[in-house]
């Protein structure tokens, strides 16, 4: 299966993008494919040995919409022309409003325009004013008529009707009066046609800059990526374009540029501000074997790093990627808001063409009865309640993705709001997983008889606790030995094959299920007070060494967790490591619950066990052995620098080395959620209100709208909810989560 974000040009509401999203997930070859409204976009997955791109385009296509490609770079080039175009029409509009009512109104008007002294020359010009609005309003047309043979109709469908009803029905009664088959001057809606198309014109460009905004964000991360790199050869430094580098190439970075790629540093270290990725503030010191990414700013060294993940692999195109796919995935109250919209404009139609003939029936004359159908196909907007969840939800996720939290799919953004269990990894977690080798005890044996040993099986392992090991073999200029037949014991240790022994490098537990003698007493239950990871060396069948191992609690976490303690939201440490070391560093943050000596699949047996207590259960970890919880939880969230299994595991992201993006994600969840709630709740009270009034049900009120306010009172509801929606582009607080 191949998945593949495309453009789409054309859509205009829910009801567009509804139909679309059902049509393409009807063909053969595609498994799913999710449409999104904010973005402009089709996220689709599809299967390469049935159908292809142009398959794929095709079936846009003959939805009555375009397939502009593959959604990469976000622009919006045309605004400035739709603009100028639009003061035209303007300009238009204004004199066919004076033409057709300047005398209603009481403003001079020539003779000409009278209409009670001259109303064919207001009817003749009345007509040519309004039909250059057909060609503005073409791509609405069109748009209608397509979804209309295709039996999806959307708010297009519903303004095209009521356009060609009032035009029809105004050229008619104009040329029976004209030809004398009528004695008085019939009322006529030639005006409404243009005001109805201009108003929905002014609608999508007010839509579209709000749509333009969050877009924007997105194309910011890529542009962040310098257009060139310096290659380093023989001959010397050379300039190429970015498209150029290939990984493995060696590449130069000099004081005040951007690294080009992400890579990995080879000679000479630099202050590398990178917080457009993780939040820190303050640039971070890289040296040889440090990573750097594309995007960050060199501050004051110079470094020569090889490339490794180019292009589309790397970090910011990562990102850009993930915030593309979580924006056309669909959160629950969306599907909802999506079935309604579907049914809407049918519904609509009906209560058009009853409105119709009730006003016949009751003896109100065919204008009354044409203005009535004219006025509810116009009025009813699905618009509103197409936009009222995709806008709140796109705009959210690109403030999220500002702040380094990035969301694989949009449902996360509304289960994140009802968290009330978060169970945390330590190592690496809430700890910085920087370990160093704060003890070391020896029996029957001589440092540097084991160290190498120790060491080189440590260098193979992926645990945070292995760099301690590093750290102190570089530290002390220890020579590793190279050992065979590495090995994750799971829940304890590692394994490996030396040249002459076999090493264990393993916890208590191992020693107590395995009958191994421990020569060193109450040693180990005293650094596991102070906080020290415990690690026994067993070469030969034999304890031969204790390793404390010392860790240090991340910078903010404390306040952090206190957030959530002050919002109910209950923390569990889970972790692997011993009661001792797991109870200080608990002891250190505020944690009450932990959970200690835990394996990777008792974790997840754990965050199982919470579910079922009817828990709303959040997940963060950072390593391999956190696959598995991760996968289980309800919301799984993985750290900075976590492991690939571990981030394809998560829902959620955070691209900063601190869990204080998940208190973030949690008051951002709860604002969006209630911005959305009032756009539907708007949307709703909208159309319950305006629909029957539109229909005539006031009429013995003395209450009624023509064609011209409902089109404006249809454009205003849009960008009630739109303003709605960017009140969440204001920034967050890590302190202000609210109570729905």
């Amino acid at each position: 299966m191949k998945r593949i974000v495309l453009r789409i040009g054309g859509m205009s509401c829910s009801a567009c993008s509804g139909g679309l999203e059902k049509y393409l997930n009807k063909q053969k070859g595609i498994s799913i494919a999710n449409v999104n409204l904010v973005m402009a976009s089709a996220s689709i997955e599809y299967d390469e040995s049935i159908i292809d791109y142009d398959d794929i385009a095709g079936y846009i296509s003959e939805s009555g919409f375009e397939c502009i490609g593959e959604y990469s770079k976000t622009e919006d080039k045309d605004i400035g022309s739709s603009k100028k175009l639009f003061i035209v029409y303007t300009v238009l509009a204004i004199l066919l409003l004076y033409t057709a009512m300047g005398h209603m109104i009481g403003i001079p008007v020539p003779s000409i325009l009278n209409m009670h002294t001259h109303p064919i020359w207001v009817y003749g010009i009345s007509f040519i004013l309004s039909v250059p609005f057909l060609f503005y309003g073409f791509d609405i047309i069109r748009s209608g008529i397509k979804n209309i043979i295709h039996l999806s109709p959307n708010m297009d469908s519903l303004v095209t009707v009521g356009v060609f009803s009032a035009l029809i029905y105004s050229i008619t009664v104009s040329l029976l009066y004209i030809t004398g088959k009528t004695d008085t001057p019939p009322e006529v809606y030639f005006e409404s046609v243009a005001i109805v198309i201009y108003f929905v014109k002014l609608g999508r460009i007010i839509d579209k800059k709000s749509k333009s905004k969050t877009r924007n964000a997105i194309s910011s991360l890529v542009q962040l990526t310098p257009t060139y790199a310096y290659i380093k050869s023989s001959e010397g430094e050379k300039r190429v374009p970015l498209d150029e580098v290939k990984e493995g190439d060696i590449l130069v970075c000099h004081p005040g540029e951007r690294i080009a790629v992400d890579g990995e540093i080879l000679s000479g270290h630099a202050h590398i501000d990178e917080s457009f990725i993780t939040g820190e503030s303050k640039p971070v010191l890289k040296k040889q074997g440090d990573t750097v990414l594309a995007g960050s700013v060199n501050s004051n060294g110079y470094v020569e790093y090889l490339a490794k993940r180019v292009g589309k692999n790397s970090t910011v195109s990562e990102i850009v990627r993930l915030v593309l796919e979580s924006s056309s995935t669909k959160a629950p109250i969306a599907r909802v808001a999506d079935r309604i919209c579907l049914f809407f404009v049918p519904a609509v139609t009906g209560i058009a063409l009853v409105s119709f003939a009730v006003h016949l029936i009751l003896g109100l004359g065919i204008s009354s009865a044409v203005g009535a159908l004219i006025t509810v196909l116009v009025v009813a907007c699905p618009c509103a309640l197409g936009l009222a969840t995709p806008l709140a939800t796109v705009i959210s996720e690109g403030e999220l993705a500002k702040d380094g939290i990035l969301i694989k799919k949009s449902e996360i953004l509304e289960s994140a709001s009802r968290i009330d269990t978060l169970v945390l990894d330590k190592t690496g977690t809430l700890t910085y997983g920087r370990m160093k080798i704060s003890a070391k005890h020896l029996h029957a044996c001589k440092e540097n008889e084991i160290m190498p040993l120790v060491c080189g099986a440590e260098a193979k392992s992926s645990h945070p606790i292995s760099g301690a090991f590093s750290e102190y073999a570089e530290e002390n200029g220890i020579i590793l030995e190279e050992v065979d037949d590495f090995t994750v014991l799971e829940g304890y240790g590692i394994y490996a094959k030396g040249k002459n022994e076999d090493i264990y490098l393993v916890n208590e537990r191992y020693l107590c299920e395995n009958g191994i003698a421990n020569p060193f007493g109450n040693k180990a239950t005293v650094l596991a007070d102070r906080g020290c990871s415990i690690v026994y060396a067993v070469i030969g069948g034999n304890v031969k060494a204790l390793f404390g191992i010392s860790d240090i609690v991340r910078e903010g976490t404390k306040e952090e967790l206190i957030t959530f303690k002050a919002e109910s939201i209950e923390c569990i440490m889970l972790t692997g490591d011993n009661e001792h070391t797991a109870r200080a560093i608990a002891n250190e943050l505020g944690i009450e619950r932990v959970i200690p000596g835990a394996v990777p699949s008792g974790k997840a047996d754990i965050v199982k066990s919470l579910k079922s207590e009817g828990k709303i259960c959040a997940m963060v970890g950072d390593g391999i052995n956190d696959a598995i919880a991760l996968s289980s939880a309800d919301i799984s969230i993985s750290m900075h620098g976590a492991t690939d299994i571990a981030m394809d595991c998560s829902d959620v992201i955070l691209t900063h080395p601190s869990i204080k993006g998940i208190s973030t994600l949690v008051s951002t969840s709860r604002r969006t959620l209630r911005i959305i709630k009032q756009n539907l709740f708007f949307a709703f009270l909208y159309n319950s209100l305006m629909i029957p009034i539109a229909a005539g049900a006031l009429l013995p009120l003395g209450i009624s709208i023509t064609p011209m306010i409902a089109s404006l009172a249809m454009v205003m509801s849009s960008i009630c909810v739109s303003l709605n929606s960017l009140r969440l582009t204001k920034r967050r607080n890590k302190n202000d989560i609210q109570k729905n």
